[in-house]
């Protein structure tokens, strides 16, 4: 196997520089602690099992974020079809910085999942505009009227 690089890191620093980011993205769509947690382990079983080969950091990051998004829309996916709604039942305290992050979580859940997705990436981590489409794999207008219907609709629930 070839040397770990910088855009292709070893399992070990893989995990310390992503585990916490993609471990608030999965949080912030599944607002299920445990749920979360498994989530992001299977994103870096699929790490090992494939190491994909990157370009450079940015490549590797959006891998990641994109790998977590899906899998955590597989969740969801599987919730729905075993009708396990729970409604904010692992999402404690210590999950959230504070009652308004809470209230954010709550309001995000009412919104459709593909707007969400767009929140969650641009605004709670921090991704331009770009990498977000290029994460979700739509173009950077879609991204942008993702966005836009994403804060008519939090608007509304306001």
């Amino acid at each position: 196997m070839d040397k770990p690089s910088a855009s292709n890191p070893t399992i070990e620093s893989a995990y310390l520089t992503y585990s916490d980011m993609l471990y608030r993205v999965a949080v912030a769509e599944l607002r299920n602690e445990a749920e979360a947690q498994d989530a992001v382990q299977d994103v870096f079983i699929k790490y090992m099992s494939t190491m994909p080969v990157f370009s450079n950091e940015e490549h590797t990051k959006a891998w990641f974020l994109r790998v977590t998004v899906n899998t955590c829309h597989d969740y969801l996916r599987k919730r729905k079809v075993r009708n396990l709604y729970v409604e904010n039942t692992s999402v404690t305290e210590d999950s959230v910085d504070s009652e308004g992050r809470q209230e954010l979580f709550e309001t995000l859940a009412s919104i459709p999942e593909k707007y969400k997705s767009t929140v969650i990436l641009h605004c709670l981590e921090g991704l331009s505009l770009q990498e977000t489409a290029k994460v979700l794999g739509i173009s950077l207008s879609a991204a942008k009227m993702r966005l836009s219907r994403a804060r008519e609709a939090l608007r509304k629930e306001e």
